[in-house]
């Protein structure tokens, strides 16, 4: 997908590297990482530069924005420079630039950026003393409906590059937080994939997940692994096959899959799992806060 300068300044900063001594003569300093608020300055002039709805967007923070083809935006909800617990929330099949607000149909519930806002109050109100952040990483072109793309990884593998650049460098700038990767759907597959080269995070949560392009939990890396699949997700009556690089195997609800299990009470669909209400955002939150799920 193509990104504009400043979406790639913007990831370029968030994944700058650790300046490192070299032997020899002494060089000059290498500069500091750049700060979140200079990505959230430089994103914000490239946001009233598109116009029309997006302009609307003014005084949130966002990372990266690119309008182009589906479009893409990295969204942070609360304070990501000082938060001790960061979730990262990745959503799959459909998910674009034009329903990051307002969701997938004008249905809310489906939208990142009503997600991410419902993760973080959720966590605020279950411990008002925690500093936390919630970001909606809408950072790669998702397949769009139900079709040969959903039922392949490619999306998905490009996701996960994307992904681990990312949080790479949010770890360089906040090194003793605590990050949990939360991917729903086919965001779950984009999230399994990364997951193996980031060692430092703490969990991974995949929701109604069709696979997260491993065959057992073990496999993801030392991250614990928690999923949620509600009895009404119309996800449980995708075939678990994989052949050759069509479909994606073994769902992380089975049992034999390894994950720990999370509770799906008021879980309506597939589309419900973060909504206010739910045991599972309850559980998402409790995990995201460094504590075992019911």
């Amino acid at each position: 997908m193509s990104k504009s300068l400043v979406s790639t300044a913007a990831l370029l900063l968030l994944s700058a590297p650790v300046p490192v001594a070299l032997p020899g003569p002494v060089a000059s300093p290498a500069p500091a990482l750049p700060s979140f608020a200079v990505a959230y300055r430089d994103t914000a002039a490239a946001i009233q530069r598109a116009g029309g709805t997006y302009a609307t967007w003014t005084g949130r923070h966002f990372l990266s924005f690119d309008p182009a083809g589906d479009g893409t935006a990295v969204e942070v909800v609360g304070d990501l420079a000082t938060a001790d617990r960061i979730a990262i929330l990745v959503p799959g099949v459909d998910t674009t630039l034009k329903n990051f607000d307002r969701g997938l149909g004008g249905v809310a519930r489906r939208a990142p950026a009503v997600q991410a806002r419902a993760v973080y109050w959720k966590l605020r109100g279950t411990d008002r003393k925690a500093k936390v952040a919630v970001v909606a990483w809408l950072g790669y072109d998702t397949p769009e409906g139900i079709g040969i793309a959903a039922v392949r990884e490619q999306r998905a593998r490009a996701g996960a590059d994307a992904l681990t650049r990312f949080v790479d460098g949010v770890q360089r700038q906040r090194p003793a937080a605590a990050v949990t990767l939360v991917g729903h759907s086919y965001g779950a597959i984009v999230v399994g994939l990364a997951a193996p080269r980031l060692p430092r995070v703490h969990d991974v949560i995949a929701l109604g997940a069709p696979g997260m392009g491993a065959a057992h939990a073990s496999d993801l890396g030392g991250a614990r692994v928690w999923s949620a699949l509600a009895p009404k997700d119309w996800m449980r009556r995708i075939p678990q096959i994989r052949l050759f690089d069509l479909g994606h195997g073994r769902r992380p609800s089975d049992p034999s899959f390894g994950a720990d299990p999370l509770p799906t009470g008021g879980v309506e669909g597939h589309d419900y799992y973060l909504t206010p209400g739910s045991d599972t955002l309850d559980a998402v939150a409790t995990v995201v806060l460094g504590g075992g799920a019911a």
